[in-house]
């Protein structure tokens, strides 16, 4: 078995469910544990330190013969939880694809990276410059790892190897969450001129939101990244059957585009409840900012694509330039100054009961890793 995908298949036998999102959840320590050892085998200087208790990041460096550029492989070691999967840390190889929880999202762009800078070492390193490896906790969460990254580590530019199906994104969508809150009057399920109902105040709300919805999505689309949308969430609220509920509150996300701010999320959604309240004095509602993360875009006229488009090329393949619905730590490292793709294999299932990666692709990916490196490193 070629020794990327060993590292692969190790890796995804790790539990590293994001505690964050799941109680319980085993967090990132063994696998940035591992991943040290594999760079430290492979002659890099290593750096594993804690950004949350027990969940560290890991930074390995080689550096060139010479003083040069930076170049920074980044992916992230957390994955999502592992409820209704029969044997998520047993990885399986069949049909040319490796399953288990996260052997696409994103193991498999992690090991691809390790294998290219492994590679890298072997051959003496790069001629000029340090290519740079992190492996950083909490994407799935709050991005907690690639916030710490930021403020030691910067690149001249960086690749984050998320699973882009071969090809190379230059940007992505960003997402704000909005709490809303309707309040009624509880009273007895019997005594309606005494009660208001909360929850069918919502309705009202619910109604105008998908009203939104529709608006944003037929708007022009962004040439890469489509349209902005929202949707609803987590929505409780009640006490018993026979009460009128007194207060109901709704989550709702809204993923947003370049050029599109927090405060303009909260200023539509302050929008509706306006004209709610015009509608019925009476409706007492309110909505707050509980987080958001902006959208990513790469200048144009950067020459990191390009670059990455001919290092594939000289692998055997043309990748398309596009863009990513999903978040990613990438507009962390270009908010701080690093210039960032997001490059990585295929696969499918990510976040669900299924998930495989094509093995082919790994090594396609790790491959065209070393030839960047090779190129921009010099």
């Amino acid at each position: 078995m070629d020794p990327t995908i060993a590292l692969l298949r190790d890796l995804v036998a790790i539990d590293s469910v994001n505690p964050s999102l799941v109680a319980g959840g085993a967090g990132e320590g063994a696998m940035a544990q591992a991943i040290a050892d594999a760079l430290k085998a492979g002659g890099l200087a290593v750096e594993l330190a804690d950004v949350l208790p027990g969940r560290p990041n890991v930074v390995g460096v080689l550096e060139g013969r010479a003083p040069g550029s930076s170049l920074m492989f980044c992916g992230h070691t957390d994955t999502v939880g592992v409820a209704g999967m029969k044997a998520p840390f047993d990885p399986i190889v069949k049909d040319g694809r490796l399953y288990g929880r996260g052997a696409q999202d994103m193991k498999s762009g992690v090991a691809a990276m390790i294998g290219a800078a492994l590679q890298m070492a072997r051959a003496g390193g790069p001629r000029a410059g340090r290519l740079i490896v992190a492996a950083v906790i909490d994407e799935e969460h709050l991005s907690a790892g690639a916030e710490a990254l930021v403020t030691k580590w910067r690149a001249d530019a960086a690749v984050v190897t998320e699973p882009t199906e071969m090809s190379i994104a230059v940007g992505h969508k960003g997402f704000a969450w909005i709490r809303i809150d309707t309040r009624g009057r509880a009273a007895h399920g019997s005594r309606p001129r005494e009660g208001r109902d909360a929850i069918l105040r919502m309705g009202r709300v619910l109604g105008a939101l998908e009203r939104l919805d529709g608006a944003l999505q037929a708007r022009s689309p962004h040439p890469l990244l489509g349209t902005g949308s929202l949707h609803a969430s987590l929505i409780t609220g009640g006490r018993e059957l026979s009460s009128y509920p007194d207060a109901c509150t709704l989550q709702m996300e809204r993923r947003t585009l370049p050029g599109e701010s927090p405060q303009q999320v909260s200023d539509e959604v302050e929008g509706i409840l306006r004209a709610l309240r015009r509608e019925d004095a009476e409706l007492e509602a309110s909505a707050a900012l509980m987080f958001s993360r902006s959208p990513y875009e790469l200048p144009s006229d950067h020459d990191l694509p390009r670059r990455l488009k001919r290092a594939a090329a000289s692998c055997g393949f043309s990748p398309a330039i596009t863009g990513m619905t999903f978040w990613t730590d990438a507009a962390v490292l270009g908010e701080a100054g690093t210039p960032s793709v997001l490059f990585g294999p295929s696969g499918a299932g990510l976040h669900s009961t299924e998930e495989f990666v094509v093995i082919d692709d790994v090594l396609k990916c790790r491959d065209t890793l070393v030839a960047l490196a090779r190129d921009y490193l010099t």
